[in-house]
C-alpha cells in the first residue's frame, strides 16, 4: 500500500493512461467515420505518452526510495 498521497496519485494516472489506451483501442475498432479515428487516434497518442510520464516519475520516486516496491 502506497503512504504518500504523490505516489497515490501517481498510481492512479497509470492506472487512467491504461485505461484510455484500452477506450481508444475498443472505439477505434467501432469507429464508424473519419472523425472516431482522428479522436481516438488522440486520445491513444495521449494515453501512451501520459503513461510514458508516469511510469518514469515512478521510477524516479523508487530511486529516491520513496516507492513501495511491493506495489504497482
Amino acid at each position: 500500500m502506497l503512504k504518500k498521497k504523490c505516489d497515490k496519485n501517481i498510481a492512479r494516472t497509470i492506472d487512467l493512461a491504461q485505461e484510455m489506451i484500452a477506450l481508444a483501442q475498443t472505439g477505434y475498432e467501432q469507429q464508424e467515420d473519419s472523425g472516431c479515428g482522428v479522436l481516438y487516434g488522440i486520445l491513444l497518442d495521449s494515453g501512451y505518452r501520459l503513461l510514458d510520464l508516469a511510469q518514469k516519475e515512478k521510477h524516479a520516486h523508487m530511486q529516491k526510495g520513496w516507492w513501495d516496491n511491493d506495489t504497482n
